[in-house]
């Protein structure tokens, strides 16, 4: 099985905190971006090769339009054998999204939606730039639902500026009332060259002891709710997991379509640079080495909270995990970061928040 991720580059406006590759665009561009795609796509077109996720990302795809991700998804049946049960993903912002973008994007067979939100706060939302307000967010919930897509996550992002453990609550109580099945809450990153990191010092941002303290009260209390903490930023209830993100986590093959999508597909990994005007011009993509080694399928699955584990490493490199891997990890268990059962390792919410540490002294 494999994966495709179909990155498109155009938002209304950019927030002052994104570093992904976007901007405004005109429908030109967008028609000449739908063609470019379709090109890439048929380099790749094989009907024996089965494709069971496919996630439209951003950008903003909402603002690319219905009629033209419906065109891409048309060529996919076409041109690949894409399973009937695939899990077909298409994120949006409440603002761009209306009544006919729905309706389309259902027809073209879109089951799952990923809405940026990143916060129900009114002068939180201000901050990061979101446009739209709660009746937004609830309206576009409502459109995608009332045409039987009930598979929605919601962003929600932590360590805002003002932000407080009593204003997550109350976002995270606005994301319950609307009845998603999934929750991605991640914490803010300053990336250079963005408006936010020119202003950083300006920002009232929180410490990073408050925002690890928001990090575990999100994980407690979504819990309580009935979600599933099931990799570091996801959160859903049972049998709404993302599985095209899931996809990465478990070094699985997925192709890239876009300036700036990345792949892992057949053992090499490969990317396209941060360029419009290359992709148009069907510059191929760069290599970037072998993908799906044994470091890198212990790093990611360590993402996950189901964790590592020594049987599955075996059966896919032939070989038993180092013992010297489990003798280190006994240190973070007595602190409670991570739990050994067997020959599985996996982090706990509190060694989620460490894990970068935490692999890297595991691994060398």
């Amino acid at each position: 099985m494999t994966g495709i991720y179909i990155h498109i580059p155009f938002c209304k406006s950019k927030c002052p905190y994104c570093d992904f590759y976007s901007f405004k665009g005109d429908e030109k561009q967008k028609d000449s971006y739908l063609r470019a795609v379709l090109f890439c796509l048929k380099g790749y077109a094989d009907r024996k090769l089965r494709v069971d996720t496919l996630y439209f990302g951003g950008g903003t795809p909402s603002v690319f339009g219905g009629e033209r991700i419906g065109r891409i998804i048309s060529y996919i049946r076409e041109g690949f054998d894409l399973q009937k049960d695939a899990e077909i993903t298409v994120e949006c912002n409440p603002s761009s999204t209306d009544e006919n973008f729905v309706c389309q994007v259902k027809r073209a067979g879109v089951n799952r939606v990923s809405m940026g939100m990143q916060s129900a706060v009114a002068g939180e939302r201000k901050i990061l730039g979101r446009p739209s307000g709660r009746e937004d967010i609830k309206r576009a919930v409502d459109l995608f639902k009332n045409e039987g897509i009930e598979n929605i996550s919601l962003d929600l992002m932590l360590g805002v500026p003002h932000q407080t453990v009593e204003s997550i609550d109350e976002s995270i109580d606005f994301i319950l009332s609307l009845g998603v099945k999934h929750i991605s809450a991640y914490m803010l990153k300053i990336e250079e060259g963005t408006p936010f990191a020119e202003d950083e010092k300006k920002l009232d941002l929180p410490d990073e002891d408050t925002v690890a303290a928001m990090y575990l009260h999100t994980s407690e209390r979504l819990r309580r709710e009935g979600f599933l903490h099931y990799e570091i930023s996801n959160f859903a209830l049972e049998g709404y997991h993302s599985r095209h993100n899931t996809r990465y986590w478990k070094c699985e093959d997925y192709i890239g379509i876009g300036p700036s999508a990345h792949s892992c597909y057949k053992g090499k990994r490969f990317y396209y640079s941060r360029s419009f005007r290359d992709f148009l011009s069907g510059k191929e993509p760069l290599y970037d080495g072998e993908g799906g080694g044994d470091e890198e399928y212990i790093m990611l699955a360590l993402r996950l909270r189901e964790g590592l584990d020594g049987k599955k490493y075996r059966e896919r490199y032939g070989k038993a995990l180092d013992e010297a891997i489990f003798k280190k990890a006994e240190k973070y268990e007595k602190n409670g970061l991570l739990n050994i059962e067997g020959d599985r390792i996996s982090l706990t919410p509190e060694g989620f928040l460490l894990s970068n540490s935490i692999i890297s002294d595991l691994l060398y």
